[in-house]
């Protein structure tokens, strides 16, 4: 999600941002791209919709994968605690 917090907090030119310094480096083959928008129960049953962008990586056995999605999810969470507990990066 691009909340941060109970505020929309990730701008797209910030999100462009972090992809163009973050990801090249470490899938120089490609990526996938997509705006999503999720939801889901919050505090007191409330039913909470949020913006989100989904990242598709698409990697071959091996080639320390792993690692890789490990160094970038890190990335993200220093950057103002973008990432959600949940995601699935």
């Amino acid at each position: 999600g691009r909340n941060v917090g109970d505020k929309a907090g990730v701008s797209e030119a910030d999100f462009r941002r972090f992809v163009d310094e973050e990801l090249p480096p470490r899938f120089p083959d490609g990526l996938t791209v997509m705006d999503g928008g999720g939801q889901w129960r919050g505090e007191e049953n409330r039913l909470i919709r949020e913006a989100s962008k989904v990242v598709l990586i698409v990697l071959p056995k091996g080639r320390d994968a792993s690692g890789r999605v490990e160094t970038v999810r890190s990335a993200c969470k220093s950057r103002c605690g973008w990432l959600q507990a949940t995601c699935n990066c």
